[in-house]
């Protein structure tokens, strides 16, 4: 997902997670970027999602303080508003070349086309589902939820390309989703 986009928090917590719209996403962000949107000391890495580190002050947004509750939650922080939590901190995932060279092509392909390395990191499942393990937990899970495209492999899947899951199938599994 788009971490810039000030809707993709709540479109992919509501229609994908299935989870209260307020709850942050994990960064990934190219290695050799990091440092633009992420205060790390020199030659900090974070491959495995361990560090949390604050957003960079000129990547942050003005604040009204005054604002409680879900208003709070909800009030954009950052030019990466969907990974970025109420202190301004963020879980890093870093991601280079030699450990992620699939993910790093596609990261590498997305920051060519709007100059912003970082993307949404989030694990495959729904929320209260175990995290999909074959490619058929994977198209089971994209089928019945609201995910657009799903890539595995050297396939990439669009719903509007995918014959449509029988409705009542989709109402059962969802139903099992009602938020707290």
């Amino acid at each position: 997902g788009d971490a810039r986009s000030p809707k993709m928090q709540t479109v992919m917590n509501l229609k994908i997670k299935f989870r209260e719209s307020f709850r942050p996403f994990a960064p990934i962000v190219l290695r050799e970027r990091v440092h633009d949107y992420f205060e790390m000391r020199e030659g900090e890495d974070s491959p495995y999602m361990l560090l949390v580190a604050p957003v960079q002050e000129d990547k942050r947004l003005p604040v009204d303080d005054a604002k409680e509750g879900l208003a709070k939650l909800t009030t954009l922080r950052s030019e990466v508003p969907a990974i970025t939590h109420v202190d301004f901190s963020a879980r890093v995932q870093t991601v280079d070349a030699e450990r992620y060279g699939r993910l790093y092509d596609i990261m590498k392909a997305f920051e060519a086309r709007t100059d912003c390395p970082v993307l949404i990191n989030t694990s495959f499942n729904v929320r209260g589902e175990p995290i999909v393990c074959t490619p058929e937990d994977a198209y089971h899970c994209f089928m019945n939820t609201d995910m657009d495209v799903l890539v595995m492999e050297n396939f990439v899947l669009l719903k509007s390309e995918q014959p449509d899951a029988p409705t009542h199938e989709r109402e059962q599994y969802l139903s099992q989703f009602a938020l707290d």
